[in-house]
């Protein structure tokens, strides 16, 4: 599909999907894991959710997850089951029909919302999953960092939790605490630094920095490759987004010179989609 109309479709899928409110999104799918406790691969799913959101509850990161949608024979499961344990005719399992056909679409929009929900409650907007995080320390060795547009910090957190020795620097402008989630529950110290302050003030302490999730709005991912070419070409630039996508600028995008050699490989098998989004992890130069 063509970048600008998968673009386009997840904007509209988000428009039509408002952003699930905490209780409300939990409540529901902690109801719908007990309406459907007899069929355990719906109750996985909601499970990875429910055990995910009491982690980042407790400021942990979440586990990975996998593809958040129902399994396509799921109805013929639920029919199989029912004509299993009530005869023909049978009016509670006529009622359990009825009530697991009104649920699942329901559900299934839950589960599609699910980073929605990451968004709107806890400001994660890439999935900074432990398997992820455990690769990208592997990957590191214990090189400073400088994590730009960090908003709560969860990739520094991740990493300082698994290496308490290494130089991390975290640091955001907090340009978007008045328009959501991002930078208000910061999870470790950030720093109030602009990217491109960050990068003059930090550049001569760290030897890679790390940017997610750039806005795909100004221009502001491209000045930092720029000013990392032009004055510290030394310097590691690793870029967590969606190509052509969710994230980062068509500027930025266009004139980056992206590479994903083999030892990013189980970074990028960490980041496997969940959802419509394809995040990836390049090196750019």
């Amino acid at each position: 599909m063509n970048p600008k109309k998968l673009k386009q479709l997840k904007k509209q899928h988000r428009k039509a999907n408002p952003q699930p409110q905490q209780s409300t999104y939990i409540q529901q799918l902690t109801q719908y894991g007990e309406l459907f406790q007899d069929f355990p691969r719906i109750k996985y799913l909601i499970n990875l959710i429910l055990v995910n959101d009491r982690l980042m509850q407790d400021q942990l990161l979440p586990q990975p997850v996998v593809k958040m949608l129902l399994p396509d024979d799921i109805q013929d499961e639920i029919f199989t089951y029912l004509n299993q344990h009530y005869p023909s005719g049978d009016p509670i399992g006529d009622r359990l029909w009825e009530e697991y056909s009104e649920a699942l679409p329901k559900l299934d929009r839950l589960l599609r919302n699910y980073r929605d929900y990451l968004e709107a409650t806890y400001g994660m907007w890439s999935f900074t999953n432990t398997k992820f995080i455990s690769a990208l320390s592997k990957y590191l060795q214990g090189a400073p960092v400088l994590e730009i547009m960090a908003g709560n910090g969860y990739i520094s957190k991740g990493l300082r939790d698994l290496n308490h020795q290494q130089t991390i620097i975290t640091t955001d402008d907090q340009s978007w605490v008045k328009e959501n989630e991002t930078g208000k529950h910061p999870v470790t110290k950030v720093q109030n630094y602009s990217a491109i302050e960050a990068i003059k003030t930090f550049h001569d302490r760290v030897d890679y920095v790390i940017m997610a999730w750039a806005p795909d709005k100004g221009d502001a991912d491209w000045q930092v490759l720029q000013l990392i070419r032009q004055a510290y070409p030394e310097l590691k630039l690793l870029v967590i987004g969606e190509y052509q996508g969710a994230t980062n600028s068509q500027q930025f995008w266009q004139t980056a010179q992206l590479s994903q050699p083999d030892a990013l490989q189980p970074l990028n098998q960490a980041l496997q989609s969940f959802d419509l989004i394809d995040e990836q992890i390049y090196l750019v130069q």
